[in-house]
């Protein structure tokens, strides 16, 4: 057997991960909730953010050579294109029920911004369909997600965009970094790594650094924190009260990302020397703050603005986050110290998250690292164990599905010998 973490521990991974996800698609198009044996929980709706995760991960899977995920990306797309899709108002509607009604007319930018993602690594596979939604997506956050003037994305709106949210967070802007990456590898338009640098500029090298690297997860419109937010819904899954280390994390990841997509643009720029700092505090503070904090292996969901624990239990995302983090930063910059991180988590992923009976991963532990329920239930997508056992094949920039577009169109080619993606991967 594999150590955990190496190349063919992944691969392996990545295949029964693919296997589970199978289960998520619908009779009628698109991708329901799976619970934890891998069946479709008709109790739950159908999110947008989840058939867009979906989508992404079975573009992936496409462009790594996985047979028959070409076809559940295209029917992720077209469910994007048809049952979420507000043909009145433009956007889509945050969620459906089993059947296809709508059931949340809020538009979100987390879902939006995942969307977004979906569409431009749809289009780097070449599903048909993509550009369409992506044209949709870019429309639609042009027009009423990102500010100019704030140099961010707004939060929320109505179904009507009429009535914004008074709130702005870290947590969906940080994913608009990540799809406005994917978006500007895949389409050449030097706006989206712009953008992407402005709001990292603002709430990294901004509010992160002014409060000892842990990044204030709430704002009002006016971007000031808002620390007391959700003092009463601590464990909140998208708005959790006080800082999250496993958004410190990802971010430390985005920022190495960012610097080396600028660093490659052409012509190539000089990225700002604080973007490795920041990913390295943000790192090291993630690690202090949530490791093992309270005796358990593992990392704690949450701690309050000077560090102290606040919700303890553990999420996979936040795992996966860490190895991505540690990873990247290892390539980075040489450090072992990186290196030995990476190793040590990915062996407590595949001792405790790792549902070997059920399949795929559990998505929360209590902190005896027993499976626990108390903000996730079932396994209701792939998308970051996925990337986690992905992305350590793939370089920092460009994004994953431009990056295994490019693999493969060079492993194609007759004088490389064509030896297939998957024997390339590293």
């Amino acid at each position: 057997m594999s150590e955990p973490g190496t190349a063919e521990w992944r691969l392996a991974e990545a295949g029964r991960l693919i296997t589970f996800g199978r289960g998520a698609a619908l009779a009628h198009g698109g991708f329901g909730w799976l619970d934890a044996r891998g069946a479709i929980d008709v109790t739950r709706p159908c999110p947008l953010y989840v058939n867009a995760r979906m989508t992404y991960v079975f573009a992936l899977a496409h462009l790594d050579g996985v047979a028959g995920a070409e076809s559940l990306a295209a029917s992720g797309l077209q469910a994007l294109a048809t049952r979420y899709a507000d043909g009145d108002n433009g956007g889509w509607f945050s969620s459906v029920d089993l059947s296809g009604r709508v059931d949340d007319f809020t538009k979100t930018n987390y879902a939006h911004a995942h969307t977004l993602l979906a569409a431009s690594s749809a289009v780097a596979a070449g599903i048909p369909g993509a550009d369409s939604v992506l044209t949709a997506a870019s429309a639609a956050i042009e027009q009423h997600f990102w500010s100019d003037t704030e140099g961010c994305a707004r939060e929320s709106w109505n179904a009507d965009f009429t009535e914004g949210e008074p709130y702005r967070g870290a947590n969906s802007n940080m994913h608009s970094v990540e799809a406005y990456l994917a978006a500007g590898d895949v389409t050449g338009a030097p706006v989206w790594h712009a953008r992407a640098a402005s709001i990292a500029t603002r709430l990294i090298n901004g509010h992160a650094r002014a409060h000892s690297w842990r990044i204030p997860e709430h704002y009002d419109e006016s971007w000031q924190p808002r620390p007391d937010y959700n003092a009463d819904r601590r464990d909140d899954q998208f708005r959790p009260y006080g800082t999250t280390p496993g958004h410190s994390f990802e971010w430390a990841r985005l920022l190495l990302s960012l610097e080396a997509a600028q660093a490659t643009q052409s012509p190539p720029a000089v990225p700002p020397g604080w973007l490795l700092e920041a990913a390295t505090a943000l790192f090291d503070t993630a690690v202090a703050d949530a490791w093992s904090r309270d005796g358990h292996p593992g990392f704690i969901y949450t701690v309050d603005a000077s560090g102290q624990p606040v919700v303890t239990a553990r999420m996979h995302w936040v795992a996966c986050e860490a190895v991505l983090a540690a990873d990247a930063l290892y390539r980075r910059t040489g450090e072992e110290r990186f290196a030995a991180a990476a190793a040590r988590w990915w062996g407590e992923i595949d001792r405790y998250f790792l549902d070997r009976k059920g399949g795929s991963w559990w998505p929360e532990l209590a902190p005896d690292m027993r499976p626990a329920a108390s903000t996730w239930s079932g396994k209701p997508d792939l998308y970051h164990a996925y990337q986690a056992v992905l992305l350590p094949s793939l370089p920092l920039s460009p994004t994953a599905a431009t990056a295994l577009a490019r693999r493969r169109s060079a492993a194609a080619r007759p004088d490389r010998g064509g030896p297939g993606l998957r024997a390339l991967r590293s």
